[in-house]
């Protein structure tokens, strides 16, 4: 009686068991359909396309440049000074003023200097008067010979010092060395000046030089009478275009730069000596290069990629999808806002030029160019 009891015990918790490890064991099961039915659903879950703006790829004329920061020389320049010491005894220019080439600019006092040259000047008209009596005193051989030269060279002599005390005059009077606009002055009548002393500053503003740096790499694309483009800050928007007049024949050897001199035009005196301008050089014969944004790029320390995009079938509308397949690209030179692509991109590939960085190889995308990148060769501010 009491081993039945034990077995009948014994065979309900094995029941017990062997119900509880069904229930496991069905809860598990559950769990892997219940987790393969959300997997399924997850992997059946499209992406939405991203909007994106998108060009063809194409080639464009693209003339090689060469650029410097440069600065501005006058042709012809100078401080105007004075040769010998004196006093101011009148000016005939006024701060600013456009003078001719010869103009007297400044009168020193030269009364002393003028009463010595009269001097000089009768002491050469008796000399010649002596020489004259004794040339004829000598065709009848009243004087000798070495009379006669003693008599010529003092003459010559006296003639010298009258020659040197006009010199002395002259450069009492200060002139244009040649034409242009001067500056500002602060030498007033009445004013003891010394020889060397700055009266005032004399340009020549048209033509102007600019003087400008190209590393020594550049040196087999730059020769005599390449066009160059001149632009300022003070001037927005306007070039000045010249030419190429000196390269120098030596190559700085701490900066390994060679320094170029180039002429431009100021018909109007807008630019002046010693401002600093931007200097491009249209170096070399003009090239096709394939272009796009320089938003179009992805710069990486891996490499640098762009997005096609490719057609990937057709959806149920009709539509096809459209796919962005990324590539590493070579880039070549830059203007404005565009990049030279040299490798990867073939003529009308069309690249996303903006929304990359929502983008991962193989997405989906939707073009919308209603906004597109700034794409000029040569951008111009916009005046706010």
């Amino acid at each position: 009686m009491h081993n039945d009891r034990e077995k009948r015990l014994m065979a309900r918790r094995m029941i017990i068991m062997i119900a509880a490890v069904g229930v496991v064991l069905g809860g598990l099961f559950g769990y892997q359909v219940f987790k393969a039915n959300m997997m399924k659903k997850y992997m059946s879950f499209r992406m939405p396309p991203v909007a994106v703006t998108a060009m063809k790829a194409e080639f464009q004329p693209w003339q090689p440049q060469a650029k410097a920061v440069g600065s501005l020389r006058a042709v012809r320049g100078v401080e105007v000074t004075s040769e010998i010491a004196g006093l101011v005894r009148s000016l005939h220019f006024k701060s600013g003023e456009e003078v001719a080439a010869g103009q007297v600019l400044v009168e020193l006092n030269a009364d002393a200097d003028i009463a010595q040259l009269h001097a000089y000047e009768a002491a050469a008209d008796l000399a010649n008067i002596t020489y004259e009596r004794d040339k004829k005193q000598f065709e009848i051989q009243a004087v000798s010979q070495a009379t006669l030269d003693n008599e010529a060279a003092d003459l010559r002599s006296k003639r010298a010092q009258v020659a040197a005390q006009q010199a002395v005059v002259d450069k009492k009077t200060i002139r244009s060395p040649f034409g242009g606009r001067l500056g500002i002055s602060t030498i007033n009548p009445g004013q003891y000046i010394n020889a060397g002393d700055r009266i005032v500053t004399l340009q020549e503003l048209d033509p102007l030089y600019v003087d400008f740096y190209l590393p020594q790499q550049e040196l087999s694309r730059i020769g005599l009478g390449q066009t160059v483009a001149v632009t300022t800050d003070t001037y927005p928007g306007r070039t000045f275009t010249g030419k190429i007049t000196v390269v120098n024949p030596k190559v700085d050897p701490d900066t390994r730069n060679f320094q170029v001199e180039a002429m431009i035009a100021n018909p109007k005196n807008v630019l002046l000596p010693g401002m600093y301008a931007t200097v491009e050089v249209h170096a070399g014969i003009i090239q096709r290069y394939l272009t796009l944004p320089q938003t179009a790029v992805t710069y990486n320390p891996y490499g640098d990629t762009v997005y096609i995009v490719q057609e990937s079938g057709k959806g149920t509308d009709g539509k096809p999808h459209l796919t962005a397949q990324q590539r590493f690209v070579t880039i070549g030179p830059t203007r404005g806002d565009q990049v030279a692509i040299l490798t990867e991109v073939k003529e009308g590939d069309m690249v996303v030029t903006s929304g990359q960085l929502k983008l991962k190889n193989g997405s989906e995308v939707i073009i919308n160019n209603q906004v597109q990148p700034e794409n000029d060769q040569a951008p111009k501010p916009v005046d706010q």
